[in-house]
């Protein structure tokens, strides 16, 4: 072959930008550009939120790591394999969700953590929220959608059997997200809406069987308090009482970063965690919040884009169902620090601090990236 003509084949053998090299390994550039760029963010406020400490910013930043190499293998997988090998995750889950009742590393007066010798402390309620409704897809891929009256009781059980669980260590928050997650399948399978309703009536009744039985003293006490926080201002309204200051003393432009009051002189409770956008509010305003929402709202739609264009209903079901996920615990958590929603403890995705919460959802993302780029079933 000529020089000239072998010069002339290289752009066709050669990537022509990163996003095409990107697409080649099954990722999608839109999407890991908006991850990478929360998490920068993420990194630059928890090292505000937790006092300059490079040690727990380095801990983020290889969990981040971590959760990246988890999102580009599980990118790498077609689908079907993951339908194969869903029943036994579940199952492996549910062993994991009966392992920590029984030695369960205790913190905070709830038992949900393991920590094994020679193994990273580990939440499994987390991995949940991934195998919940991977299992709920699995069930009614094949299935007539909507879905029937017995297909829907069985995939309701599917998601009820975890959540339980979770329910009882106590976690009320991700029990609420690993049942929601199930449910975001269901939804997305074409449930009749007059059964959403008689759902939602149903939840209703039983919600005071829920106040007598089920929820924990701790629990009523945060519901009583979203309606009167002042009621108990130094206890249970604390948390509300300071999160909102910290949040409206911010203005429109922040008071500036490493600035803030309410979190450097220690009022805000867990700062660096559950209620870290109360620290963007306050150092960056309004302004940043409002940014923070776009990149979110900008990945969420990426994320239903990409549901959209998969191919297999498994696929679409699952993909989607991940998206929704990723959407209700924004929603959930900037509810709950703001004083719209009961403080239940779910973190913000990828800002704040935390281990097996942001590898469980960055390899949610290279599932939805897989559903799309991997064409043939």
């Amino acid at each position: 072959m000529a020089e000239r003509d072998f010069v002339r084949t290289l752009p066709r053998a050669m990537p022509r930008s990163a996003g095409a090299w990107l697409r080649r390994i099954h990722l999608d550039p839109l999407m890991l550009l908006g991850l990478l760029i929360i998490m920068g963010l993420g990194l630059i406020v928890l090292y505000s939120a937790a006092d300059r400490s490079a040690a727990m910013v380095t801990n983020q930043a290889v969990r981040f790591a971590m959760g990246l190499l988890v999102l580009v293998l599980a990118a790498q997988l077609p689908l079907r394999y993951y339908l194969v090998w869903t029943p036994l995750a579940y199952l492996g889950g549910l062993l994991l969700l009966l392992l920590v009742l029984v030695i369960g590393d205790t913190a905070k007066g709830a038992q949900r953590w393991i920590d094994l010798p020679g193994l990273p402390r580990f939440q499994p309620s987390e991995i949940m929220k991934v195998l919940v409704p991977m299992m709920v897809a699995w069930y009614l891929h094949d299935r007539p959608l909507p879905p029937r009256l017995t297909d829907l009781a069985v995939a309701l059980a599917i998601l009820a059997v975890p959540a339980g669980l979770v329910l009882v260590q106590p976690d009320l928050g991700t029990a609420i997200l690993v049942a929601g997650s199930g449910f975001a399948v269901i939804v997305l399978a074409g449930l009749n809406w007059r059964w959403i309703a008689g759902g939602l009536g149903a939840v209703a009744l039983a919600v005071p069987l829920m106040w007598a039985f089920v929820m924990h003293d701790y629990q009523k006490r945060r519901v009583l308090t979203l309606f009167d926080p002042e009621s108990d201002p130094l206890g249970a309204g604390w948390n509300i009482i300071q999160s909102t200051t910290a949040i409206g003393s911010g203005g429109i432009y922040g008071k500036g970063i490493f600035e803030g009051t309410q979190s450097h002189l220690h009022f805000l409770p867990e700062g660096h965690t559950d209620f870290i956008i109360a620290v963007v509010g306050e150092e960056f305003g309004l302004v940043g919040v409002c940014a923070l929402l776009l990149l979110y709202a900008a990945l969420i739609a990426r994320g239903v884009q990409l549901a959209t264009q998969a191919q297999h209903p498994f696929q679409r079901l699952l993909a989607g169902a991940l998206t929704i996920t990723f959407f209700v615990y924004v929603f959930v958590n900037i509810g709950m620090v703001s004083g719209l929603l009961p403080v239940v403890g779910v973190p913000l995705p990828l800002v704040s601090y935390g281990g097996t919460s942001a590898i469980t959802l960055l390899g949610s993302f290279g599932i939805i990236m897989a559903a799309r780029s991997h064409r043939s079933w």
